[in-house]
């Protein structure tokens, strides 16, 4: 459960950490604020094809509403109880 990747430094998105994500080879739920300055949803789901990403209002330190974040991370870890 990754929440609030930062996919590149603010400013920088050619120093893309995508590789490390693209390594993970167990099952993975990206939560990333829709302004985060380290890698917005739009960048990680195409720096990193097939990994889920969920989009919450924010930016990285997910300020504007945890609720959401709550939310898509429980749901998740519930889809993955008794893998």
């Amino acid at each position: 459960l990754a929440l609030a990747f930062p996919l590149h430094p603010p400013g920088r998105p050619a120093a893309s950490r995508a590789a490390e994500l693209a390594g993970v080879r167990v099952p993975v739920l990206v939560v990333q604020g829709a302004s985060d300055p380290f890698g917005t949803p739009e960048e990680v789901r195409a720096a990193v094809p097939g990994v889920p990403v969920v989009a919450v209002r924010g930016g990285h330190g997910f300020t504007a509403d945890v609720g959401p974040v709550l939310a898509a991370a429980r749901d998740w870890l519930e889809q993955r109880r008794g893998e």
